[in-house]
């Protein structure tokens, strides 16, 4: 059974970053791509535009993983993709600590994440998802509900 980071300050140094260089795939390719790292454990996946040799445009994907899913991940990119290399190397995550704590909002209870360095609060960030699921539910913009989130967080 797989354990999660813990939610401590701490050094993570088990992280591997991958990348591989791709200009031959379509862009609906590239969005199966991302979801099948997620769903193997992918702790990041993003896309970058950029120029290959004889200046042909192309994206460069990478990803962020812990050191024991590099062969998972290597097997998802070289059958999805067409790439013929993939990179990879060593990387070192200071992760935050984490706290989650629920605001009350006219629609209900959402959760927010605090981010702590060095013991002091230095990020906030209400939970996407249930903020997303608010918005569709109540057919309101997500922006209107975030904006509730932050005035309540601000107000606090």
């Amino acid at each position: 059974m797989e354990s999660s980071p813990s939610n401590n300050e701490h050094i993570d140094e088990e992280m591997v970053k991958m990348e591989v260089n791709l200009d031959d795939v379509p862009g609906e390719w590239l969005g199966y791509v991302m979801d099948l790292l997620f769903e193997a454990g992918a702790n990041d996946v993003f896309y970058t535009p950029i120029y290959m040799k004889k200046n042909r445009p192309g994206v460069l994907l990478q990803l962020l993983l812990t050191r024991h899913k590099i062969d998972r991940m290597k097997e998802i990119l070289f059958k999805e993709t067409t790439t013929l290399g993939v990179r990879y190397y060593p990387l070192t995550v200071h992760r935050l600590e984490r706290q989650f704590k629920s605001v009350e909002t006219s629609w209900g209870p959402l959760t927010v994440k605090e981010g702590y360095y060095d013991g002091k609060l230095v990020q906030v960030a209400p939970e996407y998802e249930e903020c997303k699921e608010i918005a569709r539910i109540h057919n309101i913009p997500l922006k209107r509900v975030y904006e509730q989130v932050w005035k309540t967080i601000n107000n606090d």
